[in-house]
């Protein structure tokens, strides 16, 4: 039975990060333990928050873990909140996939052109090394300007300056690159390059009006979950954006959407594709 380890923060009150990846993942049988990088009373933009810093505790749990010898078939890293903690994770991370685990970054640190708030350029170098040790990056566009070094362009690129950008990721290290919420010469679409089939591949989507949070690590669950699966990366990438869509969809009548996407009522829409 294959085994996965979430790095990520945990949210008391809202169902992002940690707390939207650990049932879909249970629900698609594999079971998933957890790093957390801090405990987070609810998602920021309820405008007050406070925040538990868990650096401590990563730096005493990773030895004890190395001592007993668990060993996990993937990693999957999220935000993290200082350097000691990137460089901590990419430590494990290289010593993991030397044993044969499969690493997933998702460099979380911006969207919309911008850095998250507590977000500094020293973090970015450090995401850059975290993708170094990547089997796959999972970048929005956004990220995926910061971890290139080019400009964010708010109307989207060429085909070919897609492939540029994706290029650029994988010379930091990544096998294989996917990036979210892309325009494409004027289309909403996902772009990956795909290292074992050797090939870029587009897909369509549309986009749906309000800011669902916690789509994000829907996506990266679902993607994670069927890539371990068997599943090509273009055809779980397909796979993950029509739940997140389906997801949303059933969720329209939420009127807290800081909260995140009730995943538990929509499990069964995994099971239907």
């Amino acid at each position: 039975m294959k085994k996965i380890l979430l790095v990520n923060d945990i949210a008391g009150y809202g169902k992002v990060g940690m707390a939207a990846m650990l049932p879909i993942l249970s629900y698609m049988g594999i079971p998933a333990f957890n790093l957390p990088t801090a405990l987070v009373s609810n998602t920021l933009d309820y405008g007050d928050f406070t925040m538990l810093d868990t650096t401590d505790y990563m730096r005493r749990t990773i030895p004890v873990w190395q001592r007993l010898g668990f060993h996990f078939d993937a990693v999957c890293t999220g935000l993290m909140f200082n350097p000691e903690q990137a460089k901590l994770v990419a430590g494990f991370c290289r010593s993991q996939a030397e044993q044969g685990c499969t690493i997933y970054v998702d460099p979380v640190m911006a969207d919309g052109g911008h850095l998250y708030n507590g977000i500094t350029q020293e973090q970015v170098r450090l995401m850059r090394e975290m993708v170094g040790v990547a089997h796959l990056t999972i970048p929005n566009y956004t990220e995926a300007c910061y971890l290139a070094g080019v400009p964010f362009r708010s109307e989207g690129v060429s085909r070919d300056e897609a492939c540029r950008l994706l290029d650029s990721i994988v010379a930091l290290g990544a096998r294989s690159a996917l990036i979210t919420s892309c325009i494409v010469d004027g289309r909403n679409q996902v772009c990956g390059y795909d290292a074992e089939a050797r090939h870029y591949f587009f897909l369509d989507y549309e986009e749906i009006p309000g800011l669902f949070h916690g789509t994000g690590d829907i996506f990266s669950a679902v993607l994670i979950g069927s890539l371990m699966g068997g599943q090509t990366l273009a055809d779980a990438t397909r796979r993950a954006m029509d739940v997140v869509s389906r997801m949303i969809d059933r969720n329209r009548d939420v009127t807290d959407l800081c909260c995140g996407i009730f995943i538990e009522r929509c499990l069964d829409i995994l099971g239907d594709i």
